[in-house]
């Protein structure tokens, strides 16, 4: 259902308002590429950062923008359940795909508080749900066995975007997740690993300026292409790594800005980059002959 490759949109803004002409040019290069997918309003789309009815238009450009032509997979999760389930239950309405959610964060609930977290959100929408496990950023991981009893107790979750960082996680949840429920990469630098240990695609953040080379790389592993994957994969393993030299999504905001797509603001307590890291996420652009 969610093999491939899907954007983690960034949202543009310009002097502090959401820049909905940048996002549409931004979703057409996306799809003119030939993504899968693309997803509004995640982590990279600053989403703790927008106040609601922002969170609700951007999910509303994305499907207007999309127009059938890729799925849309909002972002609606929170640390609170009412708070998610109402995020949800609205991107339906506004008519995305499916919806990703991630881990509640500070509130660290126990494995059980997860499972009933989730089970609840998944109960209040016929919508196919995402979970993410992205413990560096939420404090807790989805445990396996709770993702076990979530595929079993909700029929409209089915599918993980994992940020773990590490295959023998992306191994342990294949052997014990149904052969149906989807393992999606949430680390472009993982993606060919995770790939070769039995997930589907990548949410990917570097796909906002390369969709066409990382659409490649995913399609290559996905075919058992691997030379040739890894090819790919080594040609843009720096990007990768330094695209995250700064908190996501700083450094790829800063390179579609070089490139001449959008602003490269962001909403405080995010910043722009340093000096140093700037010279050289341009340094690797330019010797990706990206600028």
């Amino acid at each position: 259902m969610f093999e491939g490759t899907f954007t983690a949109l960034v949202t543009p803004f310009h002097h502090g308002v959401v820049d909905e002409a940048a996002f549409a040019r931004l979703i057409e290069d996306q799809i003119a590429a030939g993504v899968t997918g693309i997803v509004p309003v995640g982590t990279t789309g600053e989403s703790p950062t927008l106040d609601h009815p922002e969170h609700r238009r951007v999910i509303e450009l994305a499907v207007q923008a999309a127009r059938g032509r890729c799925k849309v997979i909002a972002g609606t999760g929170s640390n609170a359940t009412s708070e998610a389930i109402d995020l949800t239950t609205e991107a339906a309405r506004l008519g995305a795909d499916a919806a990703l959610l991630v881990a509640p964060y500070y509130n660290k609930p126990s494995q059980e508080g997860l499972f009933r977290h989730f089970k609840k959100i998944a109960g209040a929408t016929n919508l196919p749900l995402i979970l993410y496990s992205i413990p560096a950023r939420c404090g807790i991981e989805i445990g396996v066995e709770t993702c076990l009893r979530l595929a079993q107790a909700c029929p409209n979750i089915v599918a993980i975007k994992e940020a773990g960082g590490t295959v023998e996680r992306v191994s342990a949840l294949r052997a014990t997740l149904p052969g149906a429920f989807d393992i999606l990469s949430g680390d472009d630098s993982m993606t060919l690993p995770f790939i070769s240990a039995g997930g589907v695609g990548v949410i990917s953040v570097a796909s906002n300026l390369i969709p066409a080379q990382v659409c490649a790389l995913v399609d290559a592993a996905l075919h058992g292409r691997f030379d040739e994957a890894r090819r790919l994969h080594a040609n843009l393993y720096p990007l990768f790594k330094d695209l995250f030299i700064e908190p996501n999504p700083v450094p790829i905001k800063h390179a579609l800005a070089l490139a001449g797509k959008m602003s490269a603001e962001v909403r405080l307590p995010l910043c722009e980059m340093s000096k140093e890291n700037a010279a050289r996420l341009e340094a690797t652009l330019r010797k990706l002959t990206l600028l």
